[in-house]
């Protein structure tokens, strides 16, 4: 039991990661290419790579069948709170405090990658782990 989480932690990481690489080359690409101010950068590459992260862990980390739909609703709603919160903090201390705009979407991240893991692991996917037929 206590190996499937490692495991399921380990493989939340390693899509995390990618979902991260993904939201900091469109960041830097919108930020450095387009000079949009900090929140619309960090909105765009937070979509992509939220979109990324929950179509792989829902089917390679928690191995869920549940319904899909419902699931990404749950996610939604988490959403619905981390996006406004991380975006307001994000662009008060991008904008205003002056603090470096990668700073700051790399702590964002570091939030979102541990928030989201405990929100789906015991909430978006707690009763379907592991109930995809392989």
């Amino acid at each position: 039991m206590k190996n499937n989480e490692l495991l399921r932690t380990l493989k939340f990481a390693f899509f995390s990661a990618s979902a991260g690489v993904i939201e900091i080359v469109s960041f830097s690409l919108l930020n450095e290419l387009i000079k949009w101010p900090y929140w619309p950068c960090y909105l765009i590459a937070l979509t992509l790579s939220v979109l990324w992260n929950f179509t792989l862990n829902r089917k390679f980390t928690f191995q869920s069948a549940n319904n899909v739909p419902v699931a990404m609703l749950k996610v939604a709603a988490f959403y619905l709170v981390f996006t406004p919160a991380s975006t307001w903090i994000g662009n008060y201390q991008a904008e205003t405090l002056l603090w470096n705009e990668y700073l700051v979407t790399g702590l964002n991240m570091a939030a979102n990658f541990v928030l989201e893991y405990l929100y789906d692991r015991f909430f978006v996917f707690r009763g379907s782990i592991d109930t995809a037929k392989k």
